[in-house]
This record gives C-alpha cells, structure tokens and sequence, in this order.
C-alpha cells in the first residue's frame, strides 16, 4: 500500500511538473525577421539585458566620434556580438531572445541607417538562427558617447530545467 502511495505521488507530481513553453508568432505573410509576437509561458527563466554599446575598433582615433567604433552595420555586429557573449556567460544564447530594443542615432550629422543595421542584425538573426525576437527600432538624437550610433538591450527567456 505505502508502495502504491509513493508511485501515485510521484505520478501526480511528474504531471504537474511544468516547463517553459516560447512560442513565437510569425508576422502573417511576411518574411521579415522579426516575430509578431512572443509568448513565455509555464517555468521560464528571464534574463534582461541592459543597453550595450558597441566596443572600439579604432584606438587611433578620438574615442567619442564614429570612427572609433565603425559605421552602423559594424557597430551593430558589435554590440550584438557583445549581447551574444553576455547571454553565454548566463547560460543562454542569442536563440533565446525574445526582445530587442534598439536605438540608433538619426540627427542632422547623421542620418539614421536601417539598412545597415539589418545586414548587421540579419547575421545574428533570420537565415540560419530563426528564432525572432519582437522588436521595436527607435530614432534618437544621440547616445552616451558622440561617437555611438547604435545601442541594443534585450530579454532572454528559456525553460528552467
């Protein structure tokens, strides 16, 4: 009987065992790489991501304009790989993220780029990593340093195990 007990105990404890479910809705009829939406359901980790700008790749110029950290599609390949290596060291990976944030400089000296954001951005998401993030992409007028043109914050979500 005390057999019994433990096997229907463990039996209704492994059915209720919950894990995170993600689910990703693609934007109907388009192959943008972005999702609809996201949905984190069930025994999830979250992980937040603050702003991370993108490192030097010029010491020989002065560190607050542009050309120290490349144009936008190379400081957004920067600052990606940055968020890559911060999602890594927490025991996720850039497939577990869900949104994105970006800004990227649009003034008079310098016109906001789209396009080359994404053809950084598409090497980290789309093609052969296909799980997309809800996105949103926002115009500003500067950053911390003169010479930042893109900053991006994310959250990660995964299933706890």
């Amino acid at each position: 009987m005390k057999m019994k007990m433990l096997t229907l105990a463990a039996l209704l404890l492994g059915a209720t065992a919950v894990h995170a479910e993600v689910v990703r809705y693609p934007i109907p009829n388009s192959t943008f790489p972005i999702a609809q939406a996201v949905k984190v359901s069930g025994d999830a980790v979250t992980l937040y991501v603050s702003g991370q700008v993108p490192p030097v790749i010029n010491k020989d110029v002065e560190a607050s304009s542009p050309q120290a950290y490349g144009d936008t599609k190379t400081q957004t390949i920067g600052v990606l790989n940055r968020i890559k290596t911060i999602l890594e060291g927490q025991g996720f990976g850039i497939a577990d993220v869900i949104k994105m944030q970006v800004f990227l400089v649009h003034d008079a000296r310098t016109p906001m780029d789209f396009k080359a954001f994404m053809e950084g951005y598409t090497q980290f998401f789309g093609g052969t990593q296909p799980n997309l993030p809800v996105r949103s992409v926002f115009g500003v007028a500067a950053l911390a340093n003169p010479g930042f043109l893109v900053e991006i914050e994310v959250v990660a979500a995964k299933d706890k195990k």
